[in-house]
């Protein structure tokens, strides 16, 4: 018997054997140095036990390739959360000029849908990753995007817009995102955090180019050729990750499910998904809504009120850049919480705003708190994930709900603030803090069952 089971372990075929090498060698850092017993351990250990590898080639942690895959990464995101980012110009001209007979909030719908999806489509596009197909995952995504952003150019009426800006556009968000995010985490281990904030900086750096580019040809051109415009950028800009952005590790040779039972018995990463519900069903209500509450309260002009938003994305950069760096010492789950608690204490002071001055200042602050409480979620995940194998597939779970938050989101905010009277606009404004307060709180238990789990401050 003994010599049979010998002999049925030397027949493992190579690629089962690579994709143990691949398992262990891409092991996150703080999986590895952690045994203590728990919801994760235990979920870990509901998996088919894996052979030590023959060898482990380490994560490079920089070099040429590892930086262009950062690059590629930032132009994706200069293509989903940039476009999303923009979406509050796209929304006060809808209800000013196109689509004057449809609501503030069914206008938020065209983008919460596009926000939605972005999310939502992870769950497929996770396990794809982690099966080996993320070259074929962004190049549809890509095309996906550039088509529907051309569609918009030419839609007239408010369900071609749903459409082409939000479905069309969404489903390629939702194809490209995921897969840019975990990508890195097979180019970079100590300094991931900071790789992931650097190319989450793409998000805002569209989001303050494109609303100047609209506001400014939209007069001149109309807005099918400004739009058109956008697009071609986008195109121009694609070939960058369809040049350079290739997988470094070998996939698992098959579709892993689309949903990872043990992540529910996980209260850590439950907790976290949990609060991140709460934090993107509010998050980007200032981003839809802070160009019409310009010109409502007549704070600025309807020819300056766009540059708000650029003034949030502004703010949004250095939230990218500084939180994430700080991370990769402090822990992303730390420095998470902070930023939720400062975006719900700025979420509330927009309350007293009362002039430009004030706008200025909430954008720029807003958007830098803000842009940390995005960029920071895939380094958390992968950090709460009990192996990297699975990281495509939780990734794909948090966003799950989160989408679902982005979807209901801004069209609540939209139904609450109703017909701009002074109380509705105060309503609108105390939901979106209250949204990120709750998520603060929830962040705050995580951390505290990590602490439980692991022990020690970093997590």
């Amino acid at each position: 018997m003994e010599k049979q089971i010998n002999s049925s372990r030397s027949d493992v075929s190579d690629s089962e054997q690579n994709e143990s090498d691949f398992g262990t060698a891409v092991m996150d850092k703080e999986a590895q140095t952690t045994a203590v017993p728990g919801p994760l351990t235990a979920a870990a250990a509901e998996l088919p036990q894996l052979e030590p590898p023959r060898s482990a080639e380490p994560i490079p942690d920089g070099g040429l390739q590892a930086w262009l895959i950062v690059l590629g990464a930032t132009i994706v995101l200069v293509d989903t959360w940039g476009l999303i980012n923009t979406f509050g110009v796209f929304q006060a001209y809808y209800e000013e000029t196109l689509l004057k007979t449809s609501s503030a909030s069914d206008i938020s719908w065209i983008g919460s849908i596009q926000a939605a999806l972005l999310c939502l489509v992870g769950l497929v596009s996770g396990p794809l990753f982690d099966a080996g197909y993320f070259r074929h995952t962004l190049i549809v995504g890509l095309f996906l995007i550039i088509f529907g952003m051309f569609m918009t150019s030419l839609c007239t009426v408010y369900w071609q817009f749903v459409l082409a800006q939000g479905i069309c556009v969404g489903l390629g968000m939702g194809l490209t995102f995921l897969p840019s995010a975990a990508i890195i985490s097979q180019y970079f281990s100590r300094h991931r955090a900071l790789a992931l904030g650097i190319s989450s900086a793409g998000s805002p750096v569209a989001g303050i180019v494109f609303p100047i580019i609209f506001s400014r040809l939209e007069p001149v051109v109309g807005f099918g050729w400004a739009t058109r415009v956008l697009a071609f950028i986008l195109l121009a800009l694609s070939v960058i990750p369809l040049v350079f952005m290739r997988t470094r590790i070998p996939p698992v040779g098959k579709t892993r499910a689309l949903f990872d039972k043990t992540a529910l018995t996980d209260w850590p990463y439950v907790t976290f998904v949990t609060a991140g519900f709460f934090s993107f069903l509010t998050l980007y209500v200032p981003f839809f809504y802070i160009t019409v509450f310009a010109t409502a309260h007549k704070i600025t002009t309807p020819d300056f009120a766009p540059y708000l938003v650029t003034m949030l994305n502004v703010g949004s950069v250095f939230g990218r850049l500084v939180p994430n760096a700080l991370a990769d010492r402090y822990g992303s789950l730390n420095v998470l919480s902070i930023c939720l608690i400062g975006s719900a204490a700025i979420g509330y002071g927009w309350l007293g705003i009362q002039n430009l001055a004030g706008a200025i200042v909430f954008a720029l602050l807003y958007g830098a708190l803000s842009g940390g409480v995005v960029s920071l979620v895939p380094s958390v995940i992968v950090s709460l994930a009990p192996d990297i194998r699975r990281v495509g597939v939780r990734m794909g779970m948090s966003f799950l709900l989160s989408g679902v938050a982005l979807l209901i989101g801004t069209p609540i905010a939209g139904a609450i603030v109703g017909g701009y009277s002074d109380a509705e606009w105060k309503g609108t404004m105390a939901y979106a803090a209250s949204g990120l307060l709750l998520a603060a709180i929830l962040n705050t238990v995580a951390r505290f069952l990590v602490y439980k789990k692991r022990g020690g401050w970093r997590a």
